[in-house]
């Protein structure tokens, strides 16, 4: 995805490893010596990324294949599965690269390191190269606030320097630019709510404010209790598989904002129900006569 490159990007930025050792890239027949048909250069690994974090994704490609080559596989421990690479066009050299080819998966539950990446083909070893993989980033929350449903999130109408009705519907929303990887849904919590809160991203509560360009935003809505006194609340949500925990205030005060129940509706369509059918009655009563 988007926003995973541009994380990689700002880690390491586009990269090319070189072959490592003597001989590495080159070709290899059944006994040991370099194919016939392989070039002078010999095929090479490129990878889209220098280094990469555990549970990340990189681009993976090869160059510098022999005339004729229809496929080779790529595979690494690093990799959550082995990756087919194919010309680009026929009787190309190179295959699809990045941004053309899609990323491939690195494993999640690796330690970080170095890690040897092999191409082969028909069963003997063509290329290989190694891929850093690197800690996770840690959280960079820049905002996490709330505010009322009509407002706009700004610094003017949203916590903790705007002041919600008991009551009052409020959206809350928090701004990551280093997101765990698959964790699209957080929970918010707080005694000014009636229960917890999940906030997702790409979320219609999320006012798309330019200050949050570039982070993945989180957003959602719910309604505060009826019952709370005047005063500061905390909002808590816990984030990048609990290793994260972040805090905000909700200021509270003024009267309620009244909400009428279900009952109170049905109540209502239900008098101008019975008034409508009397109505009817009494113009067929007069038909009669």
């Amino acid at each position: 995805m988007i926003r995973r490159a541009a994380r990689a990007v700002t880690v390491a930025g586009l990269a090319l490893l070189p072959l490592l050792g003597s001989g590495v890239g080159g070709a290899v027949a059944s006994g040991g010596a370099p194919a016939p048909e392989a070039s002078p250069a010999g095929p090479r690994l490129v990878l889209d990324w220098a280094q990469v974090e555990v549970g990340g994704w990189v681009g993976v490609g090869i160059t510098g294949m022999p005339a004729g080559w229809d496929a080779v596989t790529v595979s690494s421990p690093a990799l959550a599965a082995p990756v087919r690479l194919t010309p680009k066009r026929k009787g190309a050299s190179d295959s699809r690269r990045f941004p053309e080819s899609e990323g491939e998966d690195v494993r999640a539950g690796i330690a970080p390191g170095s890690y040897p990446v092999t191409a082969t083909r028909a069963g003997h070893t063509v290329a290989t190269t190694r891929l850093t993989v690197t800690a996770p980033a840690p959280a960079l929350i820049t905002r996490f606030v709330a505010g009322p449903k009509s407002g706009n999130l700004g610094s003017a109408d949203s916590t903790p320097r705007v002041t919600v009705r008991p009551g009052s519907e409020v959206v809350v929303l928090l701004a990551d630019h280093n997101p765990a990887r698959e964790e699209d849904t957080l929970t918010v919590r707080s005694t000014a709510f009636r229960e917890p809160l999940s906030i997702s991203t790409d979320n219609s509560d999320d006012p798309g404010c330019k200050c949050d360009d570039g982070a993945t935003v989180y957003a959602g809505h719910t309604t505060l209790r009826g019952d709370l006194p005047a005063g500061t609340y905390p909002l808590t949500v816990v984030s990048h598989q609990g290793k994260q925990t972040s805090t905000a205030q909700l200021s509270v005060g003024g009267r309620p904002v009244t909400h009428y129940g279900r009952w109170v509706i049905s109540g209502g369509v239900a008098v101008a129900l019975a008034g409508v059918l009397a109505l009817v009655l009494r113009r067929l009563r007069l038909k009669r006569r």
